[in-house]
């Protein structure tokens, strides 16, 4: 973390007792309590989910500027360093499961559940299924009824590649920025943070504008079968991670311009670094297997 770190706490640093879990647990279930409310149709829920969104990011700011005065005030060791690293692995290890969950539905969908649907045994309840991925009108995937509406399968072109553009280009800003940081160059290294977090502002916007085309004009919707589910679950999900990955990386340049981190001691960059390569490699799989495949 910050040069005062330099063999002043070299074992863990054990904090006083935090109200921050307890906050931060309470701001949640208001939230999780509104959501569920509001999907079924309570006006009030989305005053309590706006009201404990309100509450849990206060009380993480909250905790978040203690753990930035700690390490900068020298009480964060080599053992605490080592601790943020396998935190953070198994953190991204917890999400390569979330997002491997969601891929192997999609190929379950495509390789077994659809295929099966359309055998000889299913053919006596849904004689009309035509067993083929993707569903491109009514009737034709999981939909002998006619309930899902005919729509246009989304391409690769041109904003989804485009979109790969920006995410593989911000991979390497983000690395010129380390590279920067570790050989001392700390104006080079903001430089390149806010030319990443730029790249991933319009990767947000280019993915907005995405799914107003996907609604007007291709009339794709995540009640479009299991393409539509399958599709803006992923796609959703990523774009999400990518909004949490750029609020790191924007808070890390926010934090070099005050002066923290040095060449030697800068895990809060590279665990927010590891996070972005993350979310890249994940798009580079979804943009093959769900828009080329």
């Amino acid at each position: 973390m910050s040069s005062t770190t330099h063999g002043t706490t070299p074992y863990y640093f054990v904090p006083s007792p935090s109200r921050h879990p307890a906050m931060a647990s309470l701001g949640l279930f208001f939230v999780i309590l509104g959501a569920a409310q509001w999907i079924n149709g309570a006006d009030w829920g989305k005053y309590s989910l706006a009201i404990g969104m309100l509450w849990f990011l206060g009380v993480l700011y909250q905790w978040f500027s203690e753990s930035v005065g700690e390490s900068e005030g020298g009480q964060y060791g080599r053992k605490i360093d080592l601790s943020f690293r396998w935190s953070m692995s198994w953190f991204i290890f917890s999400e390569v499961m979330f997002f491997g969950a969601f891929f192997t539905a999609l190929w379950w969908a495509r390789a077994h559940s659809v295929p099966e649907l359309g055998n000889l045994e299913h053919a006596l309840l849904w004689p009309d299924f035509k067993s083929v991925w993707p569903s491109l009108a009514a009737g034709v995937t999981a939909s002998p009824a006619g309930i899902v509406e005919p729509f246009t399968t989304m391409t690769p072109f041109w904003l989804p590649t485009i979109n790969t553009a920006l995410l593989l280009s911000s991979g390497v800003t983000l690395t010129i920025a380390h590279h920067a940081l570790v050989a001392g160059n700390r104006a080079r290294t903001i430089a390149f943070m806010w030319m990443t977090v730029l790249l991933g502002v319009v990767f947000l916007f280019v993915q907005g504008y995405e799914y107003y085309h996907a609604y007007v004009d291709l009339n794709l919707k995540l009640t479009s079968g299991v393409y539509g589910s399958t599709f803006f679950m992923l796609t959703g999900f990523h774009g999400f991670h990518v909004f949490i990955g750029m609020l790191m990386l924007l808070f890390i340049t926010l934090r070099l311009q005050k002066g923290h981190f040095t060449s030697d001691k800068h895990f809060g960059f590279e665990g927010a670094a590891w996070y972005w390569h993350f979310v890249d490699v994940v798009w580079l799989g979804l943009y093959i297997l769900v828009y080329w495949l």
